[in-house]
């Protein structure tokens, strides 16, 4: 009998074991390169995707989005910045993982987060964001995405779920957020900076809610371990911290 149970006690540690070098073993890795996107693997089912937006006052800007997979299926937050590298994010994608795309999520109304929608709807892939995004969208004459919904939002992956919510106002008045529960990462969009960051751009931006609605992230995702800014290099939770000192002022 002892020796049956230190059998089973045995492999039980070895399949932890195993579990646990596979997870400590993923380094994050760059995977596609062209002029117009950039594709790094950061954990095993997700995608940073950096395309580029010419802007008057920052010149040409790499911009962030993430794209979520989970068996043939895939959940992207964020269009790339232009039809062009939204087109070569879709092909990437299809060609690639070999994936359908569910939805794509865009996490404010700005020409980094939903500039490519109309290659999405194109294709007649699904768009759902905060119902405000959609108000901003049409004042601003941007493409409009073709769903709302209120606080949150959970979309099927595969077999797995992704989480859009609105934890209050920051860098706009309807940034968004987006979670990936399975892996622990939190695609924070331009709500949240990278490291050594400035402000950045503050037109639509509620500086009095910025530090506050960030605090309330990271009570309610202490477990997030990779954390994906709008702009920059991603990181952990040092990043919400960052955010929240610099504009806690």
């Amino acid at each position: 009998m002892i020796q049956k149970t230190l059998g089973i006690v045995l492999i039980l540690l070895a399949i932890l074991s195993c579990q646990s070098k596979k997870d400590a073993a993923f380094e994050p890795k760059e995977i596609y390169r062209s002029d117009d996107l950039i594709l790094t693997q950061v954990s095993q089912n997700t995608y940073e995707h950096t395309s580029f937006l010419s802007t008057q006052d920052f010149g040409k800007v790499p911009a962030n989005g993430l794209v979520v997979r989970d068996g043939k299926e895939v959940v992207i937050f964020d269009t790339p910045a232009t039809q062009a590298s939204s087109e070569e994010l879709i092909q990437w994608v299809e060609e690639e993982l070999q994936a359908k795309i569910n939805a794509v999520i865009p996490t404010h109304f700005h020409a980094d987060c939903l500039g490519g929608l109309e290659a999405f709807h194109k294709r007649e892939i699904p768009s759902y964001a905060y119902f405000k995004t959609m108000e901003l969208a049409d004042e601003n004459d941007f493409v409009v995405p073709l769903h709302a919904f209120e606080d949150s939002l959970a979309i099927k992956v595969g077999e797995k779920e992704v989480t859009a919510i609105f934890m209050g106002e920051g860098h706009t008045k309807d940034n968004v957020i987006g979670y990936f529960p399975d892996e622990n990462i939190l695609f924070g969009g331009c709500l949240i900076k990278e490291l050594g960051a400035e402000e950045g751009n503050l037109e639509d931006a509620n500086l009095m809610d910025w530090s506050p609605t960030v605090r309330k992230i990271q009570k309610k995702y202490p477990q997030a371990k990779i954390i994906i800014p709008g702009h920059g290099a991603f990181g952990d939770q040092k990043l919400l911290d960052y955010t929240a000192d610099l504009f806690s002022e």
